[in-house]
């Protein structure tokens, strides 16, 4: 395999999407010192439409369907993305080449008055954008009053410290990358908060058919993280899992046995279903899939029904 003389990476213009992109950047400078690797920087639509919330607007697809056509056209050799926005199922002519190590997955609490939700008074207004955390939330605080966050991290960071919020709830991932972890005031624990599918790893995205990357881009792959979130993808995909549907799960791997859990609730969080699966790393897709059955049984069928209408 001869390293290629350039490669560009094709990358959402946020400061946390380009972090990402100059981090990938690096590895293959450093794989490949004889390899040119630039960035493309582009805005998709998911940037440019503020004032709704995703789930309404189409979901996560919107960050990723400019940066596709980059590669589709050749402007782009890969893509890189938080596997948080990668949707379910690829669409035809793209394939996920490597999955890198993952970072944090957990939610933090970010507050300048309150360390823990706990501290929170009733009718504290919290910011999020996302209907896995703001079901969870009212699961388990009925009393707080949930509000949608868009932007990107700094623009939910200045909402919150020009007092729209008592507090707001981001990906700890994001906030460690750009160097902004001072301002997390608490981590919340996986099993009271359970992260979204994939939260905290990076994807590259490439067109199918391009075998020369495929072997170029192999030592990018982590394979615990690759299991990890191809077991929580096989559980979204399987219950239909998209920016409309109040759903999480979160796999780790430990003595060569991968334990996911997961949930399904109303967007009010006064129905949810809970269930862990755990098994071989090897047969990652398959426990997912256990795991989506497991809650299929206990009735998550019901509520994403109920959730279409």
């Amino acid at each position: 395999m001869t390293p290629p003389k350039k490669l560009v990476i094709a990358s959402r213009e946020s400061a946390l999407a380009m972090w990402q992109a100059r981090h990938i950047q690096s590895l293959l400078q450093a794989l490949y010192p004889n390899t040119q690797v630039e960035i493309l920087g582009m805005t998709t639509t998911g940037d440019q439409i503020l004032d709704s919330p995703l789930s309404r607007i189409g979901g996560k697809g919107l960050f990723v369907k400019e940066l596709e056509q980059a590669l589709a056209d050749g402007s782009a050799d890969l893509a890189v993305h938080s596997m948080k926005d990668v949707p379910m199922n690829m669409p035809e002519g793209f394939m996920l080449a490597a999955t890198g190590e993952r970072e944090d997955p957990r939610d933090a609490f970010v507050s300048n008055d309150y360390k823990t939700l706990e501290d929170l008074p009733a009718g504290s207004v919290v910011g999020t954008s996302s209907l896995r955390r703001q079901s969870q939330l009212m699961a388990r605080f009925p009393h707080l009053k949930i509000e949608s966050l868009r932007g990107n991290l700094q623009t939910r960071l200045r909402k919150l410290d020009e007092g729209q919020y008592a507090a707001i709830i981001l990906a700890a991932a994001g906030l460690i990358r750009l160097g902004l972890e001072s301002r997390i005031a608490n981590l919340i624990a996986p099993d009271k908060s359970i992260p979204a599918v994939g939260q905290g790893a990076l994807g590259i995205e490439i067109c199918t058919g391009r075998d020369d990357l495929l072997a170029l881009l192999a030592p990018l792959n982590h394979p615990e993280t690759e299991a990890c979130v191809l077991a929580e993808r096989a559980t979204s995909r399987a219950l239909a899992g998209s920016c409309t549907v109040p759903l999480g799960a979160y796999a780790t791997i430990s003595d060569n046995l991968l334990n996911i859990t997961g949930f399904v609730a109303s967007v009010d969080g006064k129905k949810i279903v809970r269930a862990q699966v755990q098994g071989s790393p090897q047969q990652a897709e398959i426990i997912g899939q256990q795991l989506a059955a497991a809650m299929v049984a206990q009735g998550a069928d019901k509520i994403l029904a109920a959730l279409e209408h």
